[in-house]
């Protein structure tokens, strides 16, 4: 066969230049199966790569690419598609290979259009079934492949029993998708090839970067008890880091130091067992951009840390930027810090660009930060998931918070938790002692009552206590009128109807304040984004009753440097509650029945109240979308598709993000129009003044002309200047309070 097949061109060159077919499908192959070797899955990773494009050895599709570049065939119809991504899986199903023709189609022919569905439930839905029915359509394409390249054998490796079958496709998918992109970058433009492949520190070097920066602090730091804790938590961190890979978990009380003892732990675990990376997971990005500033803190860690989350704006401008931005499409930097979002619905995803990063997960330490910060309607799913990079895929989990969720296997009654890990190994050596150690901050109910409390009764009492106090509400609505009760000039305000920049501001604002003279007297009043993680140390805090969990999490606001004068915490009942608090809060109400509220945040109380939570919610509530359904058993017929379309943490389904007129948004809208060529740049940053907003009333603001669309740019909107303000955000505008900007601290 003497006729040369080509993978890809390059405009404006003869054919002599561009890629050769078969060279093309060799390099991702080889690549795909170093990816997938960790796992054990490199024979099917190759044979995948090896057969992902056999379907450009058709006339058709290299007359096209002939054409499209003004060469030969001008009678081609440029407009009709030629599908060059079935021919492989045909192939394996002539071949007789059951079974394996599956797995194969799933990652041949879904590697452009994403995973998808066996079969479709609907008439006409995208699925893989219709696919692989009529291998008789690539016959002739086949004929066309060199014999070094068709004539492969099954391959040997099985998919173990205890390995989900469903977990290891989507895996062996992400080799050869984020292989096949990454030939074709080299190929096809050899300058952003090289920025993706120059070397990062290692992690050894960054080790010992991290224990001279962390000996130092120690060495400096003042001889209090609550240094003296943190010191003696860290070192029991990097005592258990040398300890055989299993789940670990770090039980430390806010306050503790859990994120510099954190990445002790998994700078040494990763570097004694060889991981090639470390990846933190965090439920919020205001705790994100916390802990990654933490980070780049540290000497020779700016060019190790990937910060990836929708907020992010990339300040960094030219050859670093760039590096971030392509290390972002797969994950391949030494350590990541992003979402329990961006994790999970990558795990359950079906998209190729998202799926891509998936096998850089593989052989690494994953930190879940405020880890009972999950779903509970997710809980099933998302611990399946870890326990199966745990057993399977080489990967470290280590489970960070004040308030460890139980999420060990569990049967007993009615209730059964079969996805739960068999054991997770603590690293603190008694919880509840340091629990106890680290105790700085008296419980008490608002007034000694369980009786509902109304707002003005509330704003009273905060200003009665003479210093600076932090109140947490469970509404936006009760966050805005408490806010309006308070003195003006001495309060400020936080709620997600706040667009990311304009909390950033607050938070910076609230840190002077408080570094200043945390007792010269103000307020701030916020919905319970201000809880896990945020580092900010008041001497009261006030919360509405909650979970248990959301009550510890506000009490860590509080007195965190553990100062002689304890600080107090105290649990008021609001007279109206959102629907999702209402179970948690019941039984927290049932933990505060005790004369004695000492105890009230310790180990023992929190164990009690998870188990409790999960009881009454139902082994169905864990997974209340059915996601392990669609995607689990050995009968192969897979939905990930339906998986990943469920599989929500934040369901924007029933939300529309809007632009709001505050900083620099109304710059970077006029930039869109007057450098369309830059939009993509504009609108990463953008995202850092969106708001969402419920489709119900997105729908009324868009009849009444609060919102429009911006011109050129679909799906993409701007809200009235009149409905965002300083102090709240935004505001709709039958709720609108009239504030004056001017007379509140901003």
């Amino acid at each position: 066969m003497n006729k040369k097949y080509y993978a890809h061109s390059i405009d404006g060159k003869l054919s002599s230049e561009w890629q050769p077919l078969e060279e093309h499908l060799r390099n991702v192959a080889k690549l795909a199966a170093e990816f997938a070797r960790p796992f054990g899955g490199d024979e099917w990773a190759y044979l995948s790569g090896l057969w992902h494009d056999l379907g450009k050895y058709s006339d058709a599709f290299q007359a096209k690419l002939f054409a499209e570049n003004g060469m030969e065939r001008r009678d081609v119809n440029l407009s009709r598609k030629v599908v060059h991504a079935e021919a492989g899986g045909h192939l394996a199903s002539l071949k007789g290979w059951k079974g394996a023709d599956r797995v194969l189609s799933w990652l041949i022919m879904c590697h452009h259009t994403g995973l998808t569905d066996f079969s479709p439930d609907n008439i006409g839905a995208k699925a893989l079934e219709p696919k692989m029915r009529n291998p008789e359509q690539s016959k002739q394409i086949i004929e066309n492949i060199p014999p070094g390249i068709a004539n492969q054998t099954m391959p040997r490796q099985t998919i173990p029993a205890r390995v989900d079958p469903a977990f290891f496709i989507r895996m062996l998918f992400s080799c050869l998708v984020d292989a096949d992109f990454l030939d074709t970058e080299t190929f096809m433009n050899h300058k952003r090839a090289e920025l993706r492949g120059r070397d990062h520190p290692s992690l050894e070097s960054l080790l010992t970067n991290f224990d001279q920066y962390v000996d130092d602090i120690c060495r400096t730091a003042k001889p209090t008890l609550i240094n003296k804790i943190r010191a003696d938590v860290l070192n029991r961190c990097r005592m258990m880091a040398t300890g055989k890979p299993v789940i670990f978990s770090l039980t430390v009380p806010t306050g503790g130091g859990k994120t510099l003892s954190s990445l002790a732990f998994a700078l040494r675990h990763a570097v004694t067992h060889k991981k090639q990376r470390i990846i933190y997971v965090i439920p919020y990005t205001s705790i994100i951009e916390q802990t990654a500033a933490v980070l780049r803190n540290i000497p020779a860690f700016s060019d190790a840390v990937l910060e990836h989350h929708c907020n992010i704006a990339e300040t960094d401008e030219g050859e670093k930027g760039a590096r971030l931005r392509l290390a972002s499409e797969n994950w391949d930097m030494p350590i990541i810090v992003t979402t329990s979002v961006q994790f999970f619905e990558s795990l359950y995803g079906c998209r190729s660009s998202r799926c891509r990063k998936l096998h850089n997960i593989v052989n690494s330490v994953v930190v879940f930060d405020e880890i009972q910060c999950l779903p509970p309607k997710y809980i099933r799913p998302a611990v399946f998931a870890i326990r199966e990079l745990y057993r399977h895929y080489l990967v470290t989990p280590l489970l960070c918070t004040a308030t460890q969720p139980v999420l060990t296997q569990t049967e007993q009654f009615d209730f059964k938790f079969r996805e739960g890990f068999e054991l997770v190994t603590e690293i603190v050596e008694n919880p509840k002692t340091l629990a106890e150690q680290l105790k700085r901050v008296q419980i008490e109910l608002f007034r000694n009552s369980m009786e509902e409390t109304s707002l003005e009764d509330l704003a009273e009492a905060i200003v009665g206590e003479g210093t600076s106090v932090l109140c947490i509400v469970n509404r936006k609505e009760d966050a805005r009128h408490l806010a309006s009760l308070l003195p003006e000039k001495r309060t400020m305000h936080l709620s997600t109807n706040m667009c990311a920049e304009h909390r950033s501001r607050i938070f910076s604002n609230i840190k002077k304040l408080l570094k200043k003279d945390r007792h010269t007297p103000f307020f701030v009043v916020s919905t319970s984004l201000v809880e896990a993680g945020v580092d900010i140390d008041f001497p009261v805090v006030y919360r509405a009753l909650a979970g248990l969990d959301s009550i510890a999490q506000a009490a860590g606001r509080c007195n965190r440097e553990m100062s002689p004068t304890p600080g107090k915490t105290v649990i008021f009942i609001p007279r109206k509650q959102p629907g999702y608090v209402l179970q948690p809060a019941s039984i927290t109400r049932e933990l505060l029945n005790h004369d004695d509220l000492s105890g009230l945040l310790s180990p023992a109380s929190y164990e009690t109240y998870f188990r409790q939570r999960f009881w009454q919610l139902g082994e169905n509530a864990l997974d209340s979308e059915n996601i392990l359904q669609f995607v689990s058993g050995r009968s192969m017929n897979y939905y990930f598709r339906t998986a990943a379309e469920k599989f929500r943490l934040v369901d924007d389904d029933w939300q529309q993000a809007v632009i709001v007129p505050y900083g620099k948004a109304m710059e970077l809208v006029g930039e869109l129009s007057e450098t369309p060529w830059n939009a993509h740049e504009i609108l990463r940053g953008l995202q850092r003044y969106t708001v969402d907003i419920s489709l119900r009333l997105f729908e009324t603001l868009a009849c009444r002309e609060y919102v429009r669309e911006l011109d050129g740019y679909p799906g993409l909107f701007l809200l009235d200047f009149s409905l965002y303000h300083d102090i709240f955000g935004f505001v709709p505008p039958e709720e609108s309070l009239g504030a004056d900007p001017e007379k509140f601290m901003v």
